[in-house]
């Protein structure tokens, strides 16, 4: 199980696009935490704080929680608003979570051992990441801040595919019950050239 990060936040009485820019002036991020069995909870954060939370992959994938007045709340953010071209986060939605109720969410990949492999040590292969991210499914206690994958045996011509991944237990991957057709490559090593022959070929 992945740890939990915790960020203070307080509780906005003020209302409003007016009040959400004096927020903003004064280094404050407006929110909402909303969801499970509790009203919505209109709160605001420390920009600096979340600033340099948002760039870790926990921020968007883990657990965190949320300190609010001494009252911990488990949560995964939901959405995330930037201003188009100053570097100003505008505002924050997360949502609670329940310890017995299986969530949704989209991890980060992350690979190993593609240098010492041998598709990474050929020079004419070319080794490509289809994917970045998946979704899973799983309950709280289980979420893990990434997915490993390991390309220490990666060959050239070899695919990857989502149904190759080692899963952490407990998570599966939903869109794997939906068919073949989900199944998407995650990592290709293609001799490079070889689509100009084929194109060639054809």
């Amino acid at each position: 199980m992945a740890k939990s990060h915790e960020i203070k936040v307080a509780r906005r009485d003020v209302q409003g696009q007016g009040a959400s820019r004096r927020l903003r002036h004064e280094g404050v991020v407006p929110g909402i935490v909303y969801g499970g069995d509790r009203e919505p909870v209109k709160v605001q954060f420390s920009h600096n704080e979340i600033w340099l939370a948002q760039f870790n992959d926990w921020f968007y994938s883990s657990i965190i929680d949320l300190n609010l007045d001494g009252t911990i709340h488990k949560v995964l953010l939901r959405d995330m608003q930037r201003h188009p071209y100053k570097q100003l986060i505008m505002h924050l939605d997360f949502q609670r979570v329940s310890e017995n109720e299986v969530l949704h969410a989209s991890v980060p990949l992350t690979f190993v051992n593609e240098d010492t492999s041998p598709a990474g040590k050929a020079a004419d292969v070319l080794v490509t990441h289809e994917l970045k991210e998946v979704a899973i499914a799983c309950l709280p206690k289980d979420l893990p801040e990434s997915i490993e994958v390991d390309l220490g045996a990666l060959k050239a011509g070899d695919i990857i595919y989502l149904s190759g991944l080692k899963l952490p237990a407990g998570v599966e991957i939903p869109a794997l019950k939906l068919g073949k057709g989900h199944d998407d490559a995650v990592v290709i090593a293609k001799v490079a050239g070889a689509e100009e022959e084929e194109a060639s070929a054809e």
